[in-house]
């Protein structure tokens, strides 16, 4: 037995490099984000499928692999084709980050392998996304009392924000075909998947009409609920945006806020593209009243530029996550250790989970709020900036001026059916491949998106776009 266990200790040794064989991994792993980040300016932002993944296919065997080899494939095989989400040129959807202090804020963490699941295990990890949590909390307007938890982005934050808005309001199997859930046609679908999730796809859903701006219509969504309290069911969830996907719209949160208040209803706003713009003078405004909400979702990977997987979800009372999220289990007795506060497992649908924090927290240290403020005021004015250029420009018919940093837009030409050239100009953009941009359907019709989000994004690649769209469209003006 004993000589078996020496044996397999042996060959299991190569999981623990030396330390010449560590440098050697960090000085080449090294080098190729260097290279990247150096190349980064002159690539592409899309490049089609042209089959290169096919390299990935290869079984894994049993024999050690080359890094540089690896590495390789790595470059030609994933950070080649399709969109490049660390580029500039990226504004088509909502477009992540990544920082570069995040990436070793996320390397030191998976170095150190913390676990920040419960405070027992570490103190100061469960700490420090604590603080993080109450500066978001601090941003938005919400009392002491209130909590949080990071999330792998707003999915699963939407997710959580809805379980403890069922718990809370007290929403039983038996009430789930009489209760009502408002939002809007724009709400992102992340919120459909999160009622199914819940256990709620059977409450009555009401699609509360927009206004022209594609706003939720307070006036209406007062209607529909005084109807439905009438007719005998039962209210109790609004969720508003602050900031769609497809037009970047900010529902007039005060005053729906308001309505929720008369009508005792939970008011969940979904701001993973939208909250962080409270940082900004410009932003400010257009959120008045998200302070209100029950619940809110944030995503960090949007408007702070951090790396994809990285969101928030927070409440105005701590207590309504724990109710819905905290359990106990005999084989972790010894974790259950006063620590004055819950812990992330305690307000969190994960119990295995990274150490989100250090990617969070090291960038804002190290940085300082000032160039996150900047960078999202810029993101403002460019959308609004390039909203400009195309109204004064013949042929273009633009969609609602920006209140962040989604412009929607297409050009009606002369002689061809407008859905058709402006299908066929999005794709033109795209095999250009400088920059990247998307599409939408608003009201049937066919639209282009640009969506300025992302920290390398400056006024070059607005201009870029607007000479190419401007090439794209001479002969159909």
């Amino acid at each position: 037995m004993l000589n078996r266990i020496r044996q397999l200790e042996r060959e299991s040794a190569r999981l623990e490099p030396s330390e010449n064989h560590r440098g050697e991994i960090a000085s080449l792993t090294i080098a190729y984000a260097e290279a990247f980040l150096k190349r980064l300016p002159q690539v592409n932002t899309y490049e089609p499928d042209k089959g290169r993944s096919k390299d990935l296919e290869q079984a894994f065997g049993e024999d050690a692999g080359d890094l540089s080899g690896l590495l390789a494939t790595l470059g030609s095989a994933v950070n080649h084709e399709g969109i490049n989400p660390a580029s500039g040129g990226h504004m088509g959807y909502i477009p992540g980050g990544g920082i570069y202090p995040s990436a070793w804020g996320d390397f030191l963490a998976d170095i150190t392998n913390c676990y920040s699941g419960v405070s027992f295990a570490s103190p100061g990890g469960v700490k420090m996304e604590r603080q993080l949590v109450q500066w978001m909390a601090g941003l938005v307007g919400y009392p002491e009392s209130s909590g949080g938890d990071l999330t792998s982005g707003g999915s699963i934050a939407n997710l959580t924000a809805i379980i403890a808005a069922r718990e809370t309001m007290g929403v039983r199997a038996r009430d789930i075909e009489r209760s009502c859930i408002y939002t809007t046609s724009d709400t992102h679908h992340c919120i459909d998947k999160a009622i199914r999730a819940a256990g709620l796809a059977d409450c009555k859903r009401r699609l509360v009409p927009m206004d022209d701006r594609f706003r939720m219509d307070v006036t209406a969504l007062n209607q529909l609920v005084t109807e439905d309290k009438a007719g005998g069911l039962r209210p109790w969830l609004v969720i508003a945006s602050a900031g769609t996907t497809d037009t970047g719209a900010v529902d007039p949160l005060d005053a729906i806020a308001e309505v929720a208040r008369q009508q005792e209803l939970w008011l969940h706003v979904d701001a993973a593209y939208g909250g962080f713009f409270l940082l900004c003078t410009e932003g400010r405004q257009v959120l008045k009243g998200l302070d209100r909400a029950h619940s809110i979702v944030l995503d960090p990977h949007k408007g702070l530029f951090l790396p994809y997987g990285s969101g928030a979800v927070l409440v105005r009372d701590e207590e309504w996550l724990a109710q819905s999220q905290a359990y106990h289990a005999d084989y972790m007795q010894d974790a259950r250790i006063a620590s004055g506060h819950y812990s992330p497992a305690d307000l969190s649908l994960e119990l295995t989970r990274p150490f989100r924090g250090l990617r969070f927290w090291l960038p804002l240290k190290l940085f300082g709020l000032a160039p996150f403020r900047a960078a999202l005021a810029e993101k403002i004015w460019l959308a609004r900036y390039f909203h400009e250029q195309l109204e004064k420009t013949p042929g273009w018919e633009t969609g609602p001026y920006p209140e962040l940093s989604v412009v929607t837009y297409r050009f009606v030409p002369k002689q061809d059916d407008a859905d058709s050239f402006n299908q066929k100009l999005v794709e033109a953009v795209q095999a250009d491949g400088k920059v990247f941009i998307s599409s939408t359907l608003i009201n049937g019709k066919f639209f282009l998106r640009l969506a300025v989000l992302h920290f390398r994004t400056h006024l070059w690649h607005v201009d870029y776009l607007l000479g190419l769209l401007g090439e794209l469209t001479r002969e159909s003006a």
